[in-house]
């Protein structure tokens, strides 16, 4: 309660007199201060960010807002309300490269967004593509004998289709489920042969799907913003959140046999304890997460 009375007062009483103060102090307004002071990354960009959105300028708050193509202007547009000098090429410079990545991580999650929003379609030929490369990738020495087959419980979905498995994620869980296959085939296999563990096992497929949600939750909160302005000097890609999705894939299994659960009727509970250390390590300034680390 208290931390939230002391947020709300600051904001609208103590922040003008504070920046009003260091203003005379320094000679410079706080966008100079931030992109001054701090290195790139995370810390530069965050800081920004807040600065823009607490802004009374409607020009500063609106630059969090600002679409790619608009980012150069927005900084010109900036530079100028501020009064602060073209040529000054540090400060354009700074500020263009965190406009950018602001503006790219709101472009990425719309994408990601509007994958999930796709449904697995069976009739549709580049969705079954997939799919049957995801058996490959993972079974490379089974042969899968129907589309319909109880063999698709093998790679850890429910039953023998397993389109009524993406319902949740839409395509995204298919092509999350896919890329960590195909670019880090050896830890895929590895992964789906400990999820048979006749005592610790779990269903591969469909903690892969319920992993692609806690990525997209991740990302849709904003907790993602530290770890993507620390690994992305520039505009975010769909390749950068495939790759955190790698990462929570391999750190769960880690974290699964770690803990030991009774039974896979605890997942719930082990999931939200995982879900927890992500948001934990996502605090961090400094983060990168990627399964390189």
């Amino acid at each position: 309660m208290w931390e939230r009375l002391w947020g709300v007062l600051y904001s609208h009483y103590f922040r003008f007199w504070v920046k009003w103060v260091l203003r005379m102090l320094t000679g410079k307004c706080e966008l100079q201060r931030v992109l001054g002071r701090a290195a790139g990354g995370a810390r530069r960009t965050l800081s920004v960010e807040h600065s823009l959105e607490s802004s009374k300028n409607k020009v500063l708050r609106n630059a969090v807002h600002v679409e790619e193509a608009e980012v150069e202007k927005c900084v010109r547009d900036v530079m100028n309300e501020k009064k602060i000098e073209q040529r000054d090429t540090g400060f354009k410079e700074n500020l263009h490269l965190s406009l950018l990545q602001i503006s790219g991580y709101r472009k990425l999650y719309l994408n990601v967004e509007n994958l999930r929003k796709v449904p697995y379609d069976s009739e549709n030929e580049e969705h079954e593509e997939q799919l049957i490369e995801l058996w490959n990738l993972l079974m490379p020495h089974e042969n899968l004998k129907a589309r319909i087959s109880k063999q698709w419980c093998d790679i850890g979905f429910q039953g023998d289709d397993p389109k009524t498995d993406f319902r949740g994620m839409g395509l995204l869980g298919l092509v999350n489920l896919v890329y960590f296959s195909k670019h880090y085939t050896n830890e895929a296999r590895q992964i789906l042969s400990r999820s048979n563990h006749p005592k610790l096992g779990y269903s591969y497929a469909i903690v892969g799907i319920n992993l692609t949600e806690m990525a997209y939750s991740l990302l849709k909160n904003g907790a993602l913003k530290a770890h993507l302005y620390n690994m992305v000097s520039g505009l975010p890609q769909m390749e950068h959140f495939h790759q955190f999705y790698c990462y929570l894939v391999y750190e769960f299994d880690k974290f699964w046999f770690e803990e030991e659960p009774e039974s896979i009727m605890h997942f719930n509970q082990y999931r939200e304890k995982f879900h927890e250390k992500i948001k934990g390590l996502l605090l961090d300034y400094s983060v990168v997460l990627t399964l390189e680390d």
